[in-house]
């Protein structure tokens, strides 16, 4: 049996290394120190497959031979793009303004084989899932801020944590919402060549 691959999570989110485990992977974390500011587009999805890339091609840069894996995710809402809230007064407007409404999470994903130095092959996709949000009470959106888990997230809301109870449904992959697509994922590894049962940890 040949030895699995290095594998590179280019991302220092908690959870996307949690789901990543989840599916039987056990990749390395190197985190890119991409301006996420200086990159833009036109629309919500575009913007997130270009960061995606920008951080996957960032830490391939410091690769000879491994499997680089990156996301990034928005949540776009009434056609505006919503990262993490700038602070607990952002988080709570947003939560006022979402409450009993839908939004659209975009998840860009990239995946760069490096091999001998070089980017041998890529694959950049992105996953849009429809989040509807429940109604959650003044005093449960203040509860929720003052865990400081909204600050730390795109859109403010998880799906994994404190949050979920605050979400009626999703339509499409709630993996993506989390962070990471693994659907897409399985996907984008067999593009470049590499099946994802062979980087289960063993």
């Amino acid at each position: 049996m040949t030895a699995a691959r290095r594998l590179v999570l280019a991302s220092q989110s908690p959870a996307r290394l949690q789901l990543m485990r989840q599916a039987g992977l056990n990749p390395v974390v190197v985190v890119s120190g991409v301006d996420e500011d200086a990159v833009t587009a036109p629309r919500v999805g575009e913007l997130v497959a270009l960061l995606a890339a920008a951080k996957a091609a960032a830490v391939a840069e410091q690769e000879t031979d491994a499997l680089v894996v990156a996301a990034d995710s928005l949540l776009e809402f009434r056609g505006r793009p919503l990262g993490k809230p700038a602070d607990a007064a952002d988080a709570r407007l947003r939560w006022q303004r979402m409450s009993g409404r839908s939004g659209v999470l975009h998840t860009g994903q990239a995946v760069f084989d490096v091999r001998d130095g070089a980017v041998a092959r890529r694959d950049v996709g992105v996953s849009s899932t429809v989040v509807h949000f429940a109604e959650p009470t003044p005093a449960e959106i203040e509860a929720y801020l003052a865990t400081g888990e909204p600050l730390a997230v795109a859109g403010a809301f998880t799906l994994d944590g404190l949050g979920a109870p605050f979400v009626r449904r999703v339509e499409g992959d709630p993996s993506a919402v989390i962070g990471l697509s693994l659907p897409m994922l399985r996907t984008q590894l067999a593009r470049v060549g590499t099946s994802l049962t062979e980087l289960w940890a063993r």
